[in-house]
């Protein structure tokens, strides 16, 4: 789980500003979603250093939400 929160956190740009997000192509809103993954991955985050061990079903669909969310961004061309 944390290498799949790490590598998310690597490729998804929760960095850039909000004028960048919301100024190309806008298919769906690129802010929420980044919002949204942000929100999993610090509930993730918190669990794991709380020493709690997620299931795989857990993992499984924490992996969905965020290829589903690194689609949204491809196409609004934030992420390659």
């Amino acid at each position: 789980m944390s290498a799949l929160i790490t590598q998310v956190r690597e490729e998804f740009p929760f960095t850039l500003p909000e004028a960048q997000i919301c100024a190309g192509k806008c298919v769906g809103c690129p802010k929420k979603l980044l919002e949204l993954a942000d929100t999993e991955l610090s509930y993730w985050e918190v669990r794991l250093e709380n020493n709690e061990q997620p299931l795989l079903g857990e993992i499984t669909r924490l992996g969905k939400l965020c290829k589903n969310i690194r689609r949204g961004l491809v196409r609004n061309e934030l992420v390659k």
